[in-house]
């Protein structure tokens, strides 16, 4: 999707609903890590990292990862989080205002909300899978390879064998999010991007 596309969803899920907050979150969430719904819906208290700007993700698989977000997002998350009664570690972290965590049918009302105000999103079919290939996209266009695929959470070996040595850490991860969001992210490095 285009910036201008993924502005009109954004607006268009802040404009209508009963939970514009909850919308609005999940979507910044999406866009920020390429996660799966599943890894959105599996988040806990314990998996949000305030400090270091970080969700733990557990997707596809069951694996596990760490996720750069912006420290804003992180703010946010844990604020609703909490005001919506998540006190225990292993609280989730997504709810609706009753409390209660929400479930995938969140993600298909909202589309179809969107779908029905902006009706390019319904006829092509737009949901949340839409807004991981297109941040992963932006991620492989302005960083390559290596990092989308780490960006992505990607830690299988098939595929050409030069996979297997193309890795991306943590810090280069991060450092994508900062570009792609314009916010400072404290495991960002500035390593030379000229060469090896």
């Amino acid at each position: 999707m285009t910036p201008d596309e993924l502005e009109q969803i954004n607006r268009a899920a802040r404009r209508s609903g009963n939970d514009v907050l909850l919308d609005a979150l999940l979507l910044r969430l999406h866009t920020e890590t390429a996660c799966r719904r599943g890894g959105a819906l599996g988040l806990r208290l314990a998996d949000l990292d305030t400090d270091r700007g970080l969700v733990r993700l557990t997707e596809k698989g069951a694996t596990l990862r760490w996720q750069p977000i912006t420290l804003d997002l992180a703010a946010h998350l844990d604020e609703q989080a909490r005001a919506r009664g998540a006190v225990l570690p292993t609280d989730r972290l997504l709810r609706y205002r009753n409390g209660q965590a929400i479930t995938s049918r969140r993600y298909d009302h909202l589309w179809k909300r969107i779908g029905e105000r902006l009706p390019w999103v319904a006829a092509q079919g737009i949901s949340t899978h839409w807004l991981r290939h297109t941040t992963l996209t932006w991620v492989e266009r302005h960083f390559g390879y290596g990092i989308a695929r780490a960006y992505a959470g990607h830690t299988d070996s098939t595929g050409p064998a030069t996979t297997t040595y193309i890795k991306a850490d943590l810090h280069a991860v991060a450092a994508a999010l900062a570009a792609m969001t314009g916010q400072p992210h404290p495991l960002a490095t500035t390593e030379d991007r000229a060469g090896p």
